[in-house]
This record gives structure tokens, sequence and C-alpha cells, in this order.
């Protein structure tokens, strides 16, 4: 009998590319849902299956004890893995694979087009464009240029790293806070070292946060902090949604506190219609598509069918989240 695997990542099924084959010459019995797929969801198909090729869906404890003991591996398309519960995976001694290093350009390269997009309001004007509201003598918007403005980065992984260095390409002053700072990075590009969060809030024009989900991080950026920081500064999520407070980014949008917020990440995906930062001023909003490219899509489904693959035939060419 040939081994199930339950393929739920929709940018993996929707892109063309040599990952498809990669999977096919598996010989596995693919059944292909359209995730993230909530609890409830994992629990009617739980059970049924010798490995999960995975996005962000709700892999839970629950899931995980209905899983086993047929589940021999979760092997995650992407790097971040907040909506699995990892500890409790590794306590059942199950395998969590995942993707690092494989979608950090496209992302540096989505986080600057939010910031383009706020501060030369390239998104209002070209929606008001399309609406037929450029007429003669109509008061166009006008923008700030980013050159000379800082901009400070929490997280200073594979991917801040990359926003640093498009952040000096555009002339920017780049300063960064990491618990796990890289100095040889920072002497190289110029990136200034920043003690805390704090430090980072304080001091800049432009936040980009590049940081994990967990309980130090979520809810961080909030009504409290965004008061210390510098009036009208944009703010850009491209992590997860819940690393901010919705409701006082909102509020701060309304206020002019915020000058701009870019998030290609929220706390519920899909949002409900009524979500507060639908329709909000001065606000981008994307469907989590910052690694959406065709050319990352086929870096990150390789490289998680790689690992699902290798794992399931004893290879050790795989990259474990849980050793």
């Amino acid at each position: 009998m040939s081994q199930r695997i339950l393929l739920t990542t929709t940018s993996y099924q929707d892109t063309p590319g040599s990952h498809h084959d990669l999977l096919e010459s598996g010989g596995f019995e693919i059944v292909r849902e359209r995730g993230p797929l909530s609890e409830a969801r994992m629990l009617e198909l739980a059970g049924e299956f010798d490995g999960f090729l995975c996005g962000d869906d709700a892999i839970t404890q629950a899931v995980i004890d209905k899983s086993l003991p047929r589940l021999k591996v979760i092997s995650k398309y992407g790097i971040g893995l907040d909506k699995i519960d990892v500890k409790y995976a590794t306590e059942k001694s199950l395998p969590v694979l995942f993707t690092p290093g494989v979608n950090h350009t496209t992302v540096a390269e989505h986080t600057f087009g939010l910031l383009l997009g706020i501060t030369k309001k390239i998104q209002s004007n070209a929606v008001a464009v399309q609406n037929g509201d450029w007429v003669a003598g109509w008061k166009k918007p006008v923008g700030n240029e980013i050159m000379g403005k800082t901009i400070g980065i929490i997280g200073l992984g594979r991917i801040g790293k990359e926003v640093a260095i498009r952040a000096k390409a555009f002339g920017m002053n780049v300063i960064a806070y990491d618990p796990y700072f890289d100095g040889a990075f920072s002497y190289k590009h110029k990136v200034k070292r920043c003690a805390n969060m704090d430090e980072v809030l304080h001091n800049s024009d432009v936040v980009s946060l590049h940081c994990f989900l967990n309980e130090e991080t979520e809810g961080m950026i909030n009504f409290a902090k965004i008061a210390e920081m510098r009036d009208n500064v944009v703010i850009l999520n491209c992590a997860r949604g819940e690393i901010v407070v919705g409701e006082d980014i909102a509020e701060a949008l309304k206020s002019g506190k915020v000058g701009g917020y870019g998030a290609d990440v929220l706390d519920a995906e899909p949002p409900a219609p009524d979500h507060v930062l639908i329709g909000a001023p001065n606000c981008i909003i994307t469907s989590h598509i910052g690694s959406r490219t065709h050319e990352s899509v086929n870096r990150q489904a390789t490289r998680a069918t790689n690992n699902l693959i290798n794992f399931l035939k004893g290879d050790s060419d795989y990259i474990q989240a849980n050793k």
C-alpha cells in the first residue's frame, strides 16, 4: 500500500514548477486540500496519513494525537512553525521538518513594495486613477522620500538582513535589534546595533518586523509601544499578524500617530469582512503573498518535498526543526 500524504499549501498547488514532478516521483497517494485548515478540519482528516506537507494549518496536540501512530512526519512548507505544536510533536518523537533559507529575498522585496506603496501613495493613487478621479485640477497626493530616513529592523535573521541590504541601497540609515545579533554582518553593511527593541522603536522613521511569533513577541506592538514611537512612523509587518495588536494599529492610523501600516499578514487569515485593519487609512494589506513568487515557491516547495521524501526513504538530506 502506498503512503498517503496530505498536501494543504495552496501556493505549492497553484504555482507550476518541477516540485510537482518531484512529489509525484515519490509514489505517494496525494490528498489535496485548500489550506490553511482549521483544527476542526484537520481533526476530520487526521489518522489517515503517513505525512503532512503543510502550510499554516492548525496542527494542535489534539490533531497530533489523532494522527498517531500512522503519521511519521510533518514537512512544513515554510519556516514559521507557530501553527504547529512543535513541543508536543517533540514529546511524541514526531519529526517536524521546515525550509529555512528559501524565501528571504522575495519577502524582503515585498517589504519594500509595501514601504514604497505607502510612502509614495502608490496604491491609493492607482485606485483613484482607476476610479476616474484623475481630472483637470485634481489635487494630487504628495508622498515622501525614504532616502535619509532611519529604518529599524526587529529580527535580523535572513529576511531582516536582506531588508537591511536593500535599505542601504535606498540610502536609508539602518538600525536593528536581534537577540542573536550578527556582528560581522552589521559591520560589513553598517547596521547600528540596538540594545533592545525599545531603542529601535524610539529612533526609527520606519519599523520593519521580521521576528518569529512566540509568547514574547505576541502583541508586542501595542498602544503603549506605539505611543513611544516617532510621530508619523511607518510600520511594516511581513512576519505574523499576531505580533501587533490590530485595534491599536487601526486607532493610531486614524489619529495620525502612525503614518502608515503595511502588512502581508493578519491575525486571522482570511479576515472577516469587518476586520479592523481592512479599510483603515494609510494601510496596505496583502494576502500573505510575500513569498509567493514563481522562483521562491519552487525553491520552497522543492525543499519541503525533498525533506518529506528523503525522511520517509531514510535519506539524511532533510532539515529538521525539532531535533
